[in-house]
């Protein structure tokens, strides 16, 4: 299923919005479970998590910062 531009650029301000908070609260209550680690340890914990959220909505952020590819184009650019 391919989603829409205008479809993949709501989802990616519910995903950073709403999403994006919720994950930082979960990672930082995860991490918090077990006894603090080192400062280089729970930065790279982060790090770690700061990346795995991303990839599997790699697709839902793709290209929403370029123009809308199915607009027509009623003006010339130069």
């Amino acid at each position: 299923m391919r989603l829409g531009y205008k479809a993949r650029r709501r989802w990616s301000l519910v995903v950073l919005l709403i999403g994006l908070p919720l994950y930082i609260v979960a990672a930082v209550s995860l991490v918090g479970l077990f006894e603090r680690p080192s400062v280089w340890v729970e930065l790279l914990i982060y790090v770690g998590l700061g990346i795995v959220w991303a990839l599997p909505l790699r697709w839902v952020f793709s290209g929403v910062g370029r123009d809308d590819p199915d607009a027509r184009d009623t003006e010339t650019r130069p």
